[in-house]
């Protein structure tokens, strides 16, 4: 049945007139994606109370007024402050297994099924106003009601539950119901759940989870830096992982074998994909969860950082017709998010986009995605094989790793395509003899390769607590800066706070050095001149080396000295 119009329902049940309405739709038009209870709100047409009335009618859902509500603690505890907040929810009655939501969104459709999900209760969804649910969010979720701290403090005093998981410390056959019955128990779930939803939060790339001896370490990986969390109970990991490989859907009997496999969340309506990794290790498994937060990731190379000099000519670059386009640089450097935002420009309809990655990262409409999966001998190498005869334009293979890969990317290459891919090596011109050493024969290099990034990401200096600092004379050494040179350039630093959880910084941004093969690049990759020797001819040529492209985010303030000499090397 379709759903009512909300104007209408207004109109309906007699909060305004036929006149007042059109008004409401004129505003909407002047105001594209504006709601138009909140444009009612605004205008003073109905109260809050009356637009918690016509969503609860429009969605065939009970209203109710919380006002002074007083929250039972056993109602409260179904539900952590992160969810709260990140639903704008409130838990406000629990009987059996069936959880009483109050929303002031009902039209978010999602939110019920998530929390089903999360929560692993029945949920039954009512309407309240935002005024009330933001009231008692502020009055139940103080900063100190329920943190990660205070939750495994909870768990470290629960005896029954240390009693159950003592039972699996040991390795070797264990009954299979109770593991389950172990890692669907309400303090394991909150735990990971306030875990994976402060770390979505965040925009962490990786969590970590990583049993040792004495202890089980729990760490998240944001902006390239790991943070550790309060440690939970060691005699927890065996819980904690068990619930992740459940939600994972991996064998919780196997404690042998690495495994592999993905969580797949909607949080606030838009997807996250979590790809688990399960290792066993001398005390327990260890677990990663890489984090694919598809709505941070803006997909266009105006948003990767590029200076308007590099971008304009790395786009000339991926216009070629045919050539091998190659972008290098360590594991989370961005490489991924820099090739995406490249595909995207050149995703027409005129042109076929086939990739063949380890994993496929982000969904694109309109490019032809393939996972490669080893287990079932589909390779970079069988993949890019069988592209070929797929009538490609423009091909992305995730990684030249061996010979065979990248023989038969600069097959494509001669025959008319345009090929992406990365490598992980130090710098630009390192990276024709990384390919020297795999074996790929110099005049193929030189037929093929029409342009080599390298890439890094170093975090941005808080806004909100930068400071001017003095650098030390050991790192003024490591930039290659004579303490005579520095004269009035200014060093910053960012002092630590709230924003910034103390951390001095914010963001990251991308350090970029493009390399693009000429005539006299290729005559000096045939005659095997060294990598320095190389390097100093690129730059006579206007490649900006990634030392002294990060230099220059130092004396703008964007970034700190450390950060660049952590980054990058020093040229020869």
């Amino acid at each position: 049945m379709a759903v009512r119009k909300l104007g209408q329902i207004f109109v309906d049940l007699g909060f305004i007139t036929d006149d007042q309405l059109q008004v409401l739709l004129e505003e909407q038009q002047q105001q594209p994606g504006a709601l138009i209870g909140r444009i009612a709100e605004d205008m003073a047409l109905i109260t809050d109370d009356q637009l918690a009335q016509a969503l609860a009618e429009q969605m065939s859902m009970k209203v109710v007024q919380l006002g002074e509500t007083t929250l039972p603690p056993d109602v409260l505890d179904k539900m952590n402050e992160t969810m709260a907040q990140m639903y704008r929810v409130v838990p406000v009655k629990f009987d059996g297994n069936r959880l009483t939501v109050a929303t002031c969104d009902p039209q978010n459709l999602t939110v019920e099924d998530e929390l089903r999900t999360f929560l692993g209760y029945d949920i039954e969804m009512v309407v309240a106003t935002e005024r009330d649910i933001r009231g008692l969010i502020e009055r139940y979720y103080s900063s100190d009601h329920e943190s990660v701290e205070t939750l495994v403090r909870k768990l470290e005093e629960d005896e029954e539950l240390f009693k159950a998981a003592k039972a699996f410390d040991k390795d070797g056959p264990f009954n299979l119901t109770d593991a389950e019955a172990l890692a669907d128990s309400v303090p394991v779930r909150k735990l990971l759940n306030m875990v994976m939803l402060l770390a979505i939060k965040d925009h962490a790339s990786d969590i970590h989870f990583e049993p040792f001896e004495d202890e089980f370490r729990i760490r998240i990986k944001a902006e390239g830096v790991l943070y550790e969390m309060v440690p939970p109970p060691r005699h927890l990991a065996f819980a904690i992982t068990t619930r992740i490989k459940v939600m994972a859907n991996l064998d919780i009997a196997e404690r042998r074998l690495p495994q592999d496999g993905r969580i797949e969340l909607m949080i606030g309506g838009h997807p996250v994909d979590l790809r688990v990794s399960v290792l066993p290790t001398m005390f327990g498994e260890s677990v990663v969860m890489r984090v694919l937060d598809r709505s941070v990731v803006s997909l266009s190379l105006n948003n990767v950082g590029m200076d308007e000099r590099t971008l304009r000519e790395f786009r000339k670059i991926c216009e070629r017709p045919n050539g091998i386009v190659l972008v290098t640089g360590p594991t989370g450097s961005g490489k991924t998010t820099t090739l995406y935002s490249a595909l995207s420009e050149l995703n027409h309809i005129e042109d076929k986009l086939i990739t063949t990655e380890d994993p496929v990262e982000y969904d694109i409409d309109g490019i032809v995605q393939i996972p490669v999966d080893p287990e079932i001998q589909v390779t970079f190498a069988s993949c890019l094989r069988a592209i070929l005869r797929q009538d490609p334009d423009i091909i992305l293979v995730g990684e030249i790793r061996d010979l065979e890969t990248g023989e038969i990317a600069i097959q494509a290459s001669l025959t008319g395509h345009l090929v992406f891919s990365t490598l992980h090596t130090n710098d630009a011109p390192s990276t024709i003899t990384r390919m020297k050493d795999m074996g790929i024969p110099t005049f193929m290099i030189t037929a093929t390769v029409e342009a080599i990034l390298a890439q890094r990401l170093v975090r941005r200096i808080c806004t909100k607590c930068r400071e001017e600092t003095e650098p030390p004379l050991e790192m003024l050494s490591d930039l290659g800066i004579p303490p005579d040179q520095v004269g009035d350039r200014k060093f910053y630093k960012g002092k630590g706070c709230d924003k910034c959880n103390n951390t001095g910084y914010k963001g990251r941004v991308g350090l970029f050095e493009l390399m693009i093969m000429n005539d006299e690049l290729r005559e000096m990759v045939m005659q095997n001149v060294t990598v320095d020797e190389m390097r100093k001819v690129a730059a006579k040529h206007g490649m900006i080396p990634l030392r002294d492209y990060g230099l220059k985010f130092v004396f703008e303030g964007v970034t700190t000295a450390d950060e660049v000499v952590r980054e990058t090397i020093v040229d020869g």
